[in-house]
């Protein structure tokens, strides 16, 4: 084979090398770990105040309460959850397979049309990650030349002081997330008395607070960006989800090709030079350590860092803005501007219907169930008076924060109930169960079974409506 093309064939195999593996892990299978530039920006900014309002409200739903009940808990223990302050039982769980269906098409859909943008600007991961552990990184070691001086130095009072410190503040985070996840499934209330009672009284409780001290500072201190390039899932959809319509973080390289150094005062054009100075800011800053200027690449979480980097660089040497930027590949490839096409306009009506579908399930949900059912095994009974008796079983579940004491009516057809024993009275999300017979006239059955409506009142107020069957003699 000629040198020349040999050569070629080595170069293009080397530019293609990072679809071999991921950033993250060398040609031996080892680790590489990321040193990030500490971003900064218009849209790093953004980002922060998005990040800052989101922790905001994570650490501070568990203390709302609505009509005394949390703004959020999901107890999987006692299967109760609160959503909003509504209770939901598992009488519900039919609104939780929607909302999972729901939720499922949302995320494809939203993938599809505006990318990984959930990734970089509202996952949990990335946003303790970026906005927390690595901020307290900063803060210590410095940026990210400085922590890789510190990483080589031999360990010294200084070494030895900033690591035990970085490591200690990252356990004591991890710890809050933890209290705050454990306020999530059991109540600020269950929590405080399991932190009162102490591993002596509760070990099971402490063994699990410490299990998941140790589960979160695993992730943020030592798997960090590894979780989004090989553990989450949704990362490795985008290969399924992503099309060249999809708006992501791209590089611009018809403009940006081909690279090379700047030379003040030189014109790109005559040249034969792109935009892209190949500074490798766009690298230094990628907290998952790759190369955006290679393309959509998995470990891309369109954190914007890459943009902020790209823009600074392109005001310095007074070239345009934009070189990388959210963009479809069509979008670049065919010089076009960003416009909200058609599909996208149809997937987000989509989407908003989706959204506002589960909103209603969860406002229209009715406050109380009521289940009655015939007693198994008895017929009916006829009176001296000739009235025909089914005797019915009734269970009720109280979904909200009050006492109610509920009474029976036979609305249709013409008759009365008759309760066996008290009447029943449903604490606050509570569950009653008792039974009553059903008296229905002879003249009213016109055949063996008859659907009846039974009205359940809580004191003047309808507030169910209840079919069941009534049994009768033949005609």
């Amino acid at each position: 084979m000629d040198t020349s093309v040999e050569e070629l064939y080595k170069e293009k195999e080397a530019e293609e090398g990072f679809r071999d593996r991921i950033s993250t892990v060398d040609e031996e299978g080892k680790r590489v770990w990321v040193y990030p530039k500490k971003p900064k920006g218009k849209l790093t900014n953004y980002r922060g105040l998005t990040a800052f309002l989101l922790l905001l409200f994570l650490f501070g739903s568990p203390f709302v309460k609505i009509d005394g009940q949390p703004f959020l808990l999901f107890n999987i223990f006692e299967r109760k959850f609160i959503i909003f302050g509504q209770v939901f039982w598992p009488q519900d769980f039919f609104l939780a397979v929607i909302g999972m269906i729901t939720l499922l098409v949302i995320i494809v859909l939203f993938t599809v049309v505006f990318g990984r943008i959930f990734c970089g600007w509202i996952c949990p991961q990335t946003i303790f990650m970026e906005w927390v552990f690595r901020r307290v990184e900063y803060w210590i070691e410095g940026d990210y030349m400085a922590q890789k001086v510190l990483n080589k130095k031999p360990w010294n009072t200084e070494k030895i002081l900033k690591k035990i410190s970085k490591q200690a503040i990252f356990i004591l985070i991890s710890a809050l997330i933890m209290h705050t996840f454990m306020a999530y499934l059991l109540g600020v209330e269950k929590t405080w008395e399991l932190i009162q009672a102490g591993p002596g009284v509760e070990p099971i409780g402490f063994l699990s607070m410490v299990l998941l001290t140790g589960a979160f500072y695993g992730v943020f201190g030592f798997m960090r960006e590894q979780v989004c390039t090989t553990i989450c899932p949704y990362g490795r959809l985008q290969g399924v989800l992503l099309d060249r319509q999809s708006i992501v973080v791209a590089y611009d390289h018809v403009r940006g090709e081909t690279r090379a150094n700047f030379r003040k005062n030189e014109d790109r054009v005559t040249a034969g030079k792109g935009n892209c100075i190949d500074c490798k800011q766009c690298v230094y800053v990628c907290p998952t350590g790759i190369d955006i200027r290679n393309g959509t690449q998995l470990e891309c979480v369109n954190c914007t860092a890459c943009i902020d980097a790209c823009n600074s660089i392109m005001d310095k040497v007074d070239l345009p803005r934009g070189l990388i930027r959210y963009a479809s590949e069509q979008n670049i490839a065919d010089k076009l501007r960003f416009r909200f096409t058609a599909k996208m306009k149809a997937y987000t009506t989509v989407l908003v219907l989706l959204m506002g579908f589960l909103v209603t399930l969860l406002v229209i949900r009715s406050d109380f169930e009521t289940t009655i059912l015939r007693t198994p095994g008895m017929m009916y009974q006829t009176r001296e008076d000739g009235s025909i008796t089914n005797l019915y079983q009734i269970k009720m579940v109280n979904k909200t924060n009050a006492a109610h004491a509920v009474s029976f009516k036979l609305l249709n057809p013409k008759g009365t109930i008759e309760m066996v024993g008290s009447g029943i009275k449903l604490e606050e999300q509570g569950i009653g169960q008792g039974a009553f017979f059903v008296i229905i006239p002879p003249d009213e059955l016109k055949q063996m079974s008859t659907q009846v409506e039974v009205g359940v009142y809580a004191g003047d107020e309808l507030i169910e409506t209840v079919k069941t069957k009534f049994l009768g003699p033949a005609k």
